[in-house]
């Protein structure tokens, strides 16, 4: 019989890498927070507190979608509510004329007070005059509107962001309101100001002629004729791609500034005072959605195989997911659609 031997097996010493092998492999990424020492990974560096809160935002307010009743529920409820406190602000004739005399002072001494001119220029070419009231009038509201409708039907993720910067600018103005009564240069005693809208009888302002005893006379700090203009034009000008639109976007609010100082409605620095309550408006919004709005996504963002609440999803949609199997989540879009819809990849 054959003799049975047991070798010991031995030990083959570690196979050099292969040139080859390291040529085509990538080579694993050097470890990050590792400390020289050997003690252990570093903890992670912290974000800034900026960046914090600006992911936090996103993460806990994302943008959705607009839904048309409520929205024309709320924009009637808050004017409602905007022209209630606005004009049950009491009106402190005494105050507001001091404050206006104080007004045309300061501007005097910083060289601005050209409003009594330009009233009186203007309000001798009568077809112009006449325009700019109904202008007063009028486009205040109409193109605010328009241009929430636009951005409900066009721009729906940055629809809400941009209506609480305009909300948040109203909101600030009636704080205003209250604080600083002011009379606007119509008004003044011995400003020899001329009331366009009553020197040629037009409908141009709801504190002139008929109205005047529905709206307060003594609001004119800040104007929100430039601060709702203003949030139209600079909107239109982020978000529109034409250049003539994006023209008339920053035409608007200027137009309106010579337009609320030659009906002698308000002064310069009343128009200062609107900047202001829009730049306090998009803080707000920054802050609360986390970006500005034209940096928003146009559209609501709907996470993949849901839908909104009363949608039906697409018939492509639908079929894919229904044909998708379990383990066929993390296999891209794309690669899915090169194979047969029998066939796996």
């Amino acid at each position: 019989m054959g003799e049975l031997r047991v070798t010991s097996q031995e030990v083959l010493p570690e196979a050099a890498p292969s040139p080859i092998a390291d040529a085509t492999t990538p080579a694993a990424p050097p470890r990050r927070n590792a400390e020289p020492d050997g003690n252990g990974p570093a903890p992670s560096p912290l974000p800034s507190r900026s960046s914090r809160l600006a992911r936090l935002a996103r993460r806990s307010r994302p943008p959705r979608r607009p839904r048309v009743r409520f929205e024309i529920v709320l924009i009637a409820a808050s004017y409602w509510v905007y022209s209630l406190v606005r004009n049950a602000v009491p009106e402190q004739r005494a105050q507001a004329l001091r404050n206006a005399d104080w007004i045309w002072s300061v501007e005097k001494h910083l060289g601005i007070a050209v409003e009594q001119t330009v009233n009186h220029a203007v309000n001798s070419v009568t077809w112009l005059i006449v325009s700019m009231n109904y202008y007063y009038a009028t486009l205040h509201f109409v193109v605010t509107v328009c241009v929430l409708v636009w951005l409900f039907h066009r721009h729906p993720g940055r629809y809400a962001a941009a209506r609480l910067a305009l909300f948040a600018t109203t909101a600030v103005a009636l704080l205003g309101y209250y604080v600083f009564p002011l009379a606007p240069p119509r008004l003044m005693s011995g400003g020899h100001f001329i009331d366009t809208v009553l020197v040629h009888h037009t409908w141009g302002s709801m504190a002139s002629g008929n109205f005047k005893n529905m709206s307060n006379q003594y609001a004119a700090m800040p104007s929100m004729h430039i601060g709702w203009s203003l949030w139209c034009g600079l909107t239109v000008f982020a978000l529109v791609s034409a250049p003539w639109a994006r023209v008339l976007g920053l035409l608007y609010p200027a137009l309106t500034l010579l337009v609320i100082v030659s009906t002698a409605n308000h002064f310069w620095l009343d128009a200062l005072g609107g900047m202001l309550c829009l730049a306090f408006g998009c803080v707000l919004s920054y802050a609360w959605y986390g970006s500005l709005p034209h940096r928003l996504p146009r559209r609501v963002r709907v996470p993949d195989g849901r839908t909104r609440p009363g949608a039906r999803p697409r018939a492509g949609v639908a079929a894919r997911i229904g044909r998708r199997s379990p383990g066929a989540a993390d296999v891209p879009e794309a690669a899915e659609s090169a194979f047969p819809p029998h066939a796996a990849p």
